[in-house]
């Protein structure tokens, strides 16, 4: 019994000394990039949360909360069975996506900084589906393109018709961000299973079409691309934020002005906590920290490439390929915003930027990483060409899973 209650805490789970060389990193690696961005987001909400409630930790406790509950679901991801986990993904992702819809019924969705992204469920806290559909996401998709030679066209088109209708869904909200993080996954899933050229050829040019559009009957989006093309052309408006982003990292130097000694994030930098975290961060711990994340994310993405390589069938491969796309490809966009590289989104750093729904979105995916490569063997190899023909065998326990 009490073998049991150790394995429910991720900290001490007795049965880590067992698993993967990649499985330990990746745990051990989750757990220090969780804990320097708790120490950061202290840093960089403390001033705003005591001017706005008189509580200087009213921020970091309520993501300590968050973090809490995600843990749980990171443990008890790790010590499931990955088929399992692909089985009941679909109904997650479908749960989500009718919270995600309702978030754009008046009344219902909160809206925040002229966002409808949010929804309160009576005694709820706000949560955001947009954020917690992606590890249901990266399942169902590394489960349906996985199989994809096998499935029937009605299967196929029911899916990506979903797929779409969440696209469409969180496009909407407004979230072009977020949108093209979740179509990129989609698009780079698909890739990795061997999905035909012509026909991802035609998807990619759809989502450029659909952003182009979603630019062009959006104003503030025009002005986003504006501002970060010369943001000194209006310092005091457009250009606000990417200006005080870029005075932040820069006043950081070298080593940086120490932690809690930002002086950006004292009512100068607009969304300190969230967003624009990691422009704190670097002011505070300077270019040798900022390398640091860097070597953080590029360890991580080694070890998730190796996971995949090593996965014991096609379905797991993708998942972790997935896994990747999301928690790195989402913070080297952040890290592109703040540093003024890509045009200014709202996207949240893993780990760092507060917010419920983002944290437990990450911890999850985290865990799925961690099981994927629990689960780890030798798989059979089979090249593109002979997925993309339609010749795909595969030795796994999950290819005769029925997909409704």
């Amino acid at each position: 019994m009490a073998a049991d209650i150790r394995r429910l805490i991720p900290f001490f789970d007795p049965t880590v000394s067992q698993w993967a060389a990649e499985a330990r990193w990746l745990r051990w690696l989750t757990f220090l990039w969780l804990f320097v961005g708790l120490t950061v987001l202290f840093s960089a909400s403390y001033p705003s949360a005591n001017a706005e409630y008189g509580d200087g930790l009213y921020y970091i406790k309520r993501q300590l909360v968050a973090v809490a509950i995600g843990l749980v679901g990171f443990n008890l991801v790790i010590h499931s069975n990955l088929r399992y986990l692909l089985k009941i993904a679909q109904w997650g992702v479908l749960a989500l996506l009718g919270l995600l819809l309702l978030t754009l019924v008046p009344g219902v969705g909160t809206t925040i900084n002229g966002a409808t992204r949010w929804i309160s469920l009576g005694p709820v806290p706000v949560i955001q589906p947009s954020e917690l559909i992606k590890p249901f996401l990266v399942l169902q998709s590394a489960r349906i393109f996985g199989n994809w030679p096998r499935l029937t066209n009605k299967v196929r088109l029911t899916w990506l018709g979903i797929f779409g209708t969440m696209l469409l869904g969180i496009l909407l909200q407004p979230n072009l961000s977020t949108t093209a993080l979740c179509g990129m996954t989609l698009w780079l899933v698909a890739l990795a299973a061997g999905l035909p050229y012509l026909q991802l050829g035609a998807t990619a040019l759809g989502g450029i079409l659909a952003a182009v559009l979603s630019i062009s009957f959006r104003t503030y989006q025009r002005r986003r691309i504006m501002s970060f093309l010369n943001p000194w052309a209006d310092p005091m408006q457009d250009g606000y934020q990417l200006i005080q982003s870029l005075l932040a990292v820069g006043s950081g130097g070298v080593w940086g002005v120490g932690l809690g000694m930002s002086q950006q994030k004292l009512f100068y930098l607009p969304i300190q906590y969230s967003d624009f975290i990691f422009a704190v961060f670097a002011e505070e711990f300077g270019l040798a920290g900022g390398l640091g994340l860097l070597l953080v994310l590029g360890t991580y993405a080694t070890l998730a490439l190796r996971v995949a390589v090593n996965a014991r069938n096609v379905e797991s491969q993708l998942v972790a390929i997935g896994v990747m796309v999301v928690m790195v490809g989402q913070s080297m966009l952040n890290i592109g915003v703040a540093t003024g590289v890509l045009p200014t989104t709202g996207l949240p750093l893993p780990f760092f930027s507060y917010g419920g729904s983002s944290m437990l979105a990450s911890l999850l995916l985290s865990g799925l990483l961690i099981r994927v490569a629990r689960e780890g063997a030798e798989a059979e190899v089979v090249s593109l060409d002979g997925r993309r023909s339609g010749q795909l065998q595969v030795r796994s326990n999950s290819s005769n899973t029925q997909i409704e």
